[in-house]
């Protein structure tokens, strides 16, 4: 049996991969855990618990609060909210846990559980490594010793949380967006209230598209992976920009005036000048990815700040920033990470940021992104292969070199294995979309010869 963990938390099939019985003993296992590294240790423990609309994270929810009111951790729960969210209440409450359920931006019958340790941090590949065994000696007959009587977890619902992040959110501008028009895709997602009520309290104009989660539309044709709508509402609105989140509000992309796409690295290019100049970028330094365009590393080195990479996933920014100090990093997908203000991306955060940058100067956001210039880039997933021999493959590794030797300098290609679904990655990037189009093309093919 494969990791259960991936690169952000547990995701499946909500009801076929993500039951409610392994939700209810992965929770179990993150007390017990949690309390035999000393966590929990002289006091007793709580947890703060919240979702995205999707409508298994009903019963999802359900079994991770008896998980954990069942090993006697006493339950906040905070309902439908951003994973953010979740992250800055676990902190800001003193919660020495926190549980999010939401399989971000992947299809509705989808589902997950991400965990976060007190402050709000994002566990380690260790102490995930260590629920993973416990849940699985639990499954296998272990016993635990069950608390009784007054040792079991009390649950009681949080409302406040709600105002207390947007409060949050507020308070770390700047400065207020009075006289700017924004239009907020919410993705039908965790952000659909919470995003308009900030951009609102903030001083803007809000125009909402996307907010009204049934329980089964989180991001069906709306949110950061799907933008034509956005664009188009931008458009006809007049808005000076447009912001689109994902499922659990961990990410944001933006659309300017003219309907065209800002991405994750051009945001990341616009608040890491912004935050410079407030001299609050520390070391003069941004981390990014192996996926960040390689326009964004060319603008960062010909306005004087340094690139540093990571491996692809908003916990290795976070790691390295955290290893270092580091203010600012962030993914071309839109996950930004602002340390001094989160413990994880935060679309909302994200967009606010950017449009009091974009209110400060006066200038649009077309001119603030064009600080770095895009090289087209091209990204084939290529699914129903083994992921796993991508590294050892000598068929792969030859189709990649001979590639690199074709772009040369202007261009570099990237193949990974998806942390969260069953797939390989194929991006390649060079001067000349068609050029990136045909080696991408024949990589993807490579692929699937070498790994199907």
């Amino acid at each position: 049996m494969g990791r259960l963990f991936g690169t952000d938390g547990v995701r499946g099939v909500a009801n076929a991969d993500l039951t409610a019985e392994l939700a209810l003993g992965l929770s179990v296992a993150a007390a017990h855990v949690l309390a035999e590294a000393g966590d929990f240790e002289d006091h007793r423990p709580v947890a703060v618990v919240g979702r995205d609309p999707r409508a298994s994270g009903e019963f999802l929810e359900a079994a991770v609060v008896a998980g954990l009111a069942s090993a006697g951790v006493d339950v906040l729960r905070v309902g439908v909210l951003p994973t953010p969210a979740v992250a800055y209440l676990t902190g800001a409450l003193g919660a020495d846990l926190g549980v999010m359920l939401s399989a971000s931006h992947n299809p509705m019958p989808d589902n997950g559980i991400k965990f976060f340790a007190r402050g709000g941090h994002k566990l380690a590949d260790e102490l995930e490594d260590r629920i993973e065994e416990t849940y699985r000696g639990h499954a296998a007959g272990e016993p635990w010793e069950r608390p009784t009587g007054a040792g079991v977890g009390r649950v009681r619902d949080y409302d406040e949380g709600f105002d207390k992040y947007v409060a949050h959110l507020i308070g770390v501008l700047p400065n207020r967006l009075d006289g700017l028009k924004v239009v907020i895709d919410g993705a039908h997602g965790a952000a659909s209230r919470v995003s308009p009520e900030a951009f609102a309290r903030a001083g803007a104009e809000v125009i909402t598209i996307g907010t009204e989660p049934d329980g089964l539309n989180i991001n069906d044709g709306c949110g950061s992976t799907h933008l034509a709508k956005l664009r188009t509402a931008v458009v006809e609105h007049g808005a000076d920009l447009g912001v689109a989140h994902d499922g659990d509000a961990d990410r944001c992309l933006a659309v300017d005036a003219r309907g065209e796409e800002v991405d994750g690295d051009q945001i990341l290019a616009v608040l890491a000048l912004a935050l410079r100049e407030r001299g609050g970028l520390r070391g003069d330094t941004v981390v990014g990815t192996v996926m960040s365009n390689l326009g964004f590393k060319l603008a960062m080195e010909r306005e004087g700040v340094q690139l540093v990479q990571t491996a692809v996933g908003d916990r290795y920014v976070l790691e390295e920033m955290k290893r270092h100090g580091y203010a600012l990093g962030g993914e071309q997908s839109g996950h930004v990470i602002v340390l001094d203000h989160a413990t994880t991306g935060d679309g909302t955060l994200t967009g606010l940021l950017l449009a009091a940058r974009v209110a400060a100067t006066g200038r649009g956001l077309a001119e603030l992104a064009s600080v770095m210039e895009r090289l087209p880039q091209v990204l084939i997933n290529v699914p129903d292969v083994d992921k796993s021999r991508v590294a050892s493959s000598a068929e792969l590794t030859a189709a990649v070199a001979e590639a690199e030797r074709e772009l040369g300098t202007t261009g570099r290609v990237l193949l990974r294995p998806s942390g969260t679904e069953p797939l390989v990655r194929v991006m390649v990037e060079a001067a000349d979309i068609e050029q990136a189009r045909a080696v991408a093309g024949r990589l993807a093919d490579a692929v699937k010869s070498a790994l199907g």
